[in-house]
Formats: C-alpha cells, structure tokens, sequence
C-alpha cells in the first residue's frame, strides 16, 4: 500500500543513517519514558498525566501553542452529557471556573484556555519542544524505537533532533506519529455494509441544507456557464456508499464587540467575492434568515463570540480539504492559508456586500476581532477544526452500535456523549439544484464508555503506541466521540496505560485493563490528592428514593443517564431522595446539587445535609440561578462543612414546599483542602 511504502523507506533510511554512522553531529538525543506527538488538549493532559505518575516526559508541538482547539476558539464546548468528563479533563473546567469566579465553566475565551493548558505543564514541569515535527520512526519488532523531527520554522540536517522513548502517544489531530509509525488507518468515510450501519457513507439530509430552488450555475438556469464556486459535478450516490472525502473543515472564529478590544474586520488580500455568490442566492430565496442561521454566534465572556458553522452556507470550506490529511506540511499549510482566507473574506462579505439584507450587515458590523486573543497569529486562531483526519484501524473499531447503545464494551477507559454528528462533506447538483451531502446529526442517546482496545494498535502494527485522540472509529462513530473534553479523559487513559506497561515491562496489547480503571477511578487526578463523591440518581447502592418520582431517561441537561422527576403536587409533598456518601479523609467539604433547567420547575428546593452529626436545612433556586453552558445543567453550592472520614453523611432533596417540579439528579462533595 502507499502508505505502508513510505513508511517503510522512511524507517529503512533512518536505520540505514544510524547503522553507518550513528546518529549525525547535528541530530540532538532525547531518551525519555513517554513521548507524546502533539500539544493538542489531549497531548498537555497525557504529559501531565505521564509526568505526575513519576516518568520522564517530553511533548512535542509543531506550533507555537498548546491547547489544540480549545485553546483555538472552542469556546461554547461540545459534549452533550457533562457526566462523561471525568477526571483531569473535568478539573480543567474548574480551573477555567476558578478564573471566571464560578465553580465550573464550560463556555471561556481562548486565552484563558491556552493559559490553563500552560499551567498544567507548569505545574509538572513538562518538558515541551515547540517547532518541531515528525519526519520519520524508526521501529523494530513492532516497538518503536525513535522518531526523527525536523524543525518546523527551518526544515533542514541541521535542525533534526531523534526522541527515543519507551512509549509513544499520538495526540495529534491528523495521526501523524501514527501513520509514520506503520499503523493501519483510514481515511474517509466507510460504507454503511461495512460495519452494519446506517448513517454512515453517502447521506443526502436536511440538516444545514438549501432549500429547493437555488440554481447551482454561474448564470441562472444554464449549464453550460459552469457551476458555481464549491459546487462539485460529482454523482450522486445511493445511501450509504463509502469514499474517501472528508467532513468540512472551518475556524472556530473568536470576535468581540467591545469597542475598545475589537479591530474592525477589513477585507483580506485577495478577497474573491465570487466565492461567496451562494449566500446571496440563500437570501434570495429567504430575506428574512436571521444572522443567527448563516453562523453560529455562541456568547463567550466579556462580550465575545465563538462562531461556529450553522445553515446552508457559512465558515465550512466544504470539500476542499480532502487531500489535507496525508498531505505533506507544505500541501497541508496551503490549504489552511485558504480556509482562513475563505473565512474572514465571508466575514466581510456578511458585512459589506450591499446584496446582503441591511439586517445581516447591520449585525455582522457590530463584531470585530479581539484584540487580545492570538497577539502573536494576528489575532486570528492558530489552531484550524481538523474535524476528522486519519482514523486508526486498530485492537477495536467503535461503530454507530456503540453510541446508540447496541453494543457495550466491558474494557472502557472513558465516555462520549456528543451526537454523532458529520459536517457536511461536499456540496452537489440535485435535480438541477444545489444541495449539500455528508451533514449528519443523530443523537437521543445516553454516555456510552470507549473501548481501551480503540486507542492501541493491532498488536502486529505496533506495540508501544497509543492514539487517544485519532483512534480506531467508524467515520459515524468517530463524530460522536470526537470532543475535545473525551479527548483529555482519553488522553489521561493513555497516559495511564503507557505507564502501566513500562512499570510491569508489557506491550500495551497486554495492559490489565481492570487495573487501569482502577488507577483512573482512585487518583482522578494523577496527584494522589482526596477524590471527590459525585453520586447519580442512577447509583443504587447510595440512593434511596421515598415518595412520589418518575425516572427521565437521558433528558435534556440531565448528569448521567437520567435524572428524577416530581411534580410537587399535593401527593408529592413528602417525596424525598437522599444521597448518601462517606468522605475517605478529615477536612472541609462544598456540598453541591447537579440541576438542570427545566420548564415549570419549583421557585424554591428544600435540601437537607446531613454531616454525619446534625442537619442543615438549605433553601436553593435552581431556575433563578445563571446557566453556564450549553448543556444547560450547573452544580449549585447547597454549603461548606467539616467532614470527618468515614462519617455516614447524606444530601435529601425533597418536595417539601415545592411549587413546582422539582428535580433530583446528581450530588457532589469536593474537597477543599
């Protein structure tokens, strides 16, 4: 295969380099315990991670920054159920609380993203190459022995550096360590017959669609003038059908409309109008679309945005990056180079062109770019939504059955929660019209856990090698699990596991999995510091439920599975559910309940806690509290305590005084000290 050849020459070349000569003058020697292959939020968790279980580290970052997309505008985060981040991921969006004055904080700007990632590799103090990128690995009997890296600013002999190590982690969004190291992948998206789907391959939907009627062509109504810009001539194919294109690719766009931290938004060199005539023709068709349908404009704090794609026609470069994937770094540089172009030549289109309602430009001129985000990339992103690239085929392929619930793995080492969800992939003639295909976006499932095998390699392809972040999915699948919160748990579970392996001297094929669980459940922060109780409605051993309550599968906001629900009547008023907890160590405690928003909800929730001595009766106000993030649940303090250990203490929520539902879903006792 073309792949497994140019990873085989590039491994003869570097043994052929070191066998005649050893390693040259120029090349510099780095041997640690685990190398971790990219900076992306999964990449600073798994050196952390690594780092704080006693081994040498050493993250390597082709960029300049660390975070990923996190840290690149991902700021309204992803993930569907909050209940599926665990551990240092989860103690990230506290962190990102801290500096926001609140408890959790899912929805931040990306400054304070890259400086949280800064402060974990701090605090470990990870060693981190910045620059520099793989070249080649050298591997013998399926281990990986070095990897050769080139220096990204200036690219010569002069510049390589060689990293031995005893494990390797691929964090990067494209897979590139993966790929170098002769591991199966793909690229694409397969056909449902493969692995007995449905929503994979070829999908022609509704989702961010155009409405019928919208000419494809240069001139209205003939063909022959050619199509318009992003319009491919391609067929159209039956239901299902695989290929190897790839879902869009877009910026995730910080703006602000402080007046006095925006830069107006000008028109970009070799800003092309033409590109963009399709929007035009979307308003022809709908004068009224709102703003809101042509981006996606999620607030952020002090009056920023995080735009997202959204409607028939917006930040997706859609089917101009099939390539990008195994391209070379210059082939891959271009196309980034374009999509930027693209993106910010839209914004000034929304804003300038005078075919454009006055309401959508009137909006579009209100925002403008921040002047203290990305001070060093011109203040724009330095991180593009490489929303899928290569794909591992590897121990385990996690399919569409596993989201949905169909199939259940015993050997998870973290959760998604996120529909699976494709962005469109390219953009047809239909029937003489325009329409867009590839656009997925199917969810109503609850947290599903993620197979350890689908973040390690067949054990023919490679033996120290683990990929948290383009594991081994089907392309439907791999929409779902995609986030970046998983991909921190993730990057934790594989930071685990490599040290799990050089401690006992194994393959990480021969990872005992129970035992990783293990780890990750009683050192959730890889610091051996006091582990918090976080107890669900669904915990059975520590929740007893008296009265008047129905059980919500997987509803909207809901931490976990379900939630309970009462509807604080007149036969609910001596409704209770009591959390039951016992903390493992003496100190002082927050005590605080998980609610979501809900329609109808009570003014007022009777809780009691219980200390283990006496009881403290709190009044809350779940539906006058400020929602924090997009998954609309927030944990409210109920109080602070003393607890001592081992104390049978308890949080009651009750109907009692309710005039409306009352919810009761999850508790949570964190320590303070």
């Amino acid at each position: 295969m073309k792949v497994s050849f140019r990873v085989s020459v590039s491994i003869f070349l570097l043994i052929f380099s070191f066998g005649c000569s050893g390693p040259a003058g120029h090349e510099v020697e780095e041997d640690v315990d685990v190398c971790i292959y990219g900076g992306t939020s999964a990449g600073v968790i798994a050196a952390y991670t690594a780092k704080q279980l006693g081994k040498s580290v050493l993250l390597i970052e082709p960029g300049k920054h660390l975070g990923g997309l996190t840290a690149g505008g991902l700021g309204y985060t992803d993930i569907g159920n909050k209940y599926a981040v665990t551990g240092i991921a989860r103690d990230f969006y506290r962190k990102v609380g801290s500096h926001y004055g609140k408890f959790e904080q899912w929805i931040f700007e990306p400054h304070v993203a890259e400086n949280t990632f800064n402060e974990y590799i701090q605090a470990a103090n990870v060693d981190v190459w910045y620059d520099y990128r793989i070249v080649s690995a050298a591997k013998e009997d399926g281990i990986i022995q070095s990897i050769l890296l080139e220096n990204a600013g200036q690219p010569s002999a002069s510049t390589n550096r060689v990293v031995r190590a005893k494990m390797f982690i691929d964090c990067s969004y494209e897979g590139d360590l993966m790929a170098r190291s002769g591991v199966s992948y793909t690229v694409g998206r397969e056909g449902n017959d493969l692995y007995d789907e449905t929503y994979n391959g070829f999908q022609l939907r509704d989702k961010h669609q155009f409405v019928d009627g919208i000419d494809p062509y240069k001139v209205k109504g003939k063909p022959e003038s050619g199509l318009l810009w992003g319009i491919s001539d391609g067929p159209v194919a039956a239901t299902g059908t695989g290929d190897k294109k790839v879902q869009a690719y877009n910026f995730r766009i910080c703006l602000s409309r402080d007046p006095a931290n925006s830069i107006p938004i000008t028109r970009p060199p070799n800003y092309d109008s033409s590109q963009y005539e399709l929007l035009v023709r979307v308003f022809e068709k709908e004068p009224d679309k709102p703003f809101n349908l042509i981006l996606k404009p999620d607030l952020m704090p002090n009056e920023k945005l995080d735009i997202n794609n959204n409607g028939p026609f917006s930040t997706d470069m859609i089917g101009m990056n099939y390539e990008y994937p195994e391209a070379n770094y210059e082939e891959r540089n271009v196309i980034i180079r374009k999509l930027e172009a693209y993106n910010k030549g839209l914004l000034y289109f929304i804003g300038h062109d005078p075919r454009l309602p006055n309401h959508i430009r009137d909006e579009m001129l209100q925002w403008g770019y921040p002047k203290d985000e990305y001070t060093g990339t011109g203040n724009w992103s330095h991180q593009a939504y490489i929303r899928e690239a290569r794909r591992m085929i590897g121990s385990y392929v996690m399919t569409q059955h596993n989201c949905e619930g169909d199939v259940t793995v015993d050997d998870g080492i973290g959760m998604a929660a996120y529909t699976m969800d494709s962005h469109n992939i390219q953009r047809l003639v239909v029937d003489g019209m325009v329409k867009n295909e590839g656009d997925v976006q199917v969810g109503g499932f609850p947290p599903y856990p993620i197979s350890y095998r689908s973040i390690i390699p067949k054990s023919g392809d490679c033996k120290n090698l683990l990929v948290p972040v383009c594991l081994s999915a089907s392309h439907i699948a791999y929409g779902s699990i995609r986030m970046e919160p998983v991909f921190m748990v993730l990057g934790q579970s594989a930071a685990t596991a490599a040290v799990q392996a050089i401690d006992s001297k194994i393959d990480v094929q021969e990872v005992d999995v129970n035992k990783l669980k293990s780890i990750l459940i009683n050192n959730p922060l890889a610091d051996g510091s006091t582990r918090e109780l976080l107890i669900d409605n669904e915990d059975k051993a520590n929740v007893a439920i008296n009265g008047t309550w129905a059980i919500e599968n997987n509803a909207r906001g809901c931490y976990g599975p379900s939630l309970l629900l009462s509807p604080g009547n007149e036969e609910a008023t001596n409704s209770t559910v009591q959390f039951n907890a016992a903390v493992e160590r003496d100190g002082k405690y927050q005590v605080f309940a998980y609610f979501p928003r809900v329609e109808g909800g009570s003014s007022r929730v009777n809780i009691v806690f219980y200390d283990g001595k006496e009881k403290h009766e709190v009044i809350v106000r779940p539906n006058q509290v400020r929602i924090e993030g997009q998954t609309s649940g927030e944990w409210i303090l109920v109080g602070e305590y003393e607890l001592e250990k081992g104390a049978q203490s308890y949080v009651e929520i009750s109907t009692h005084l309710a005039d409306g539902i009352v919810l009761a879903d999850a508790v949570l006792i964190f320590p303070k000290n």
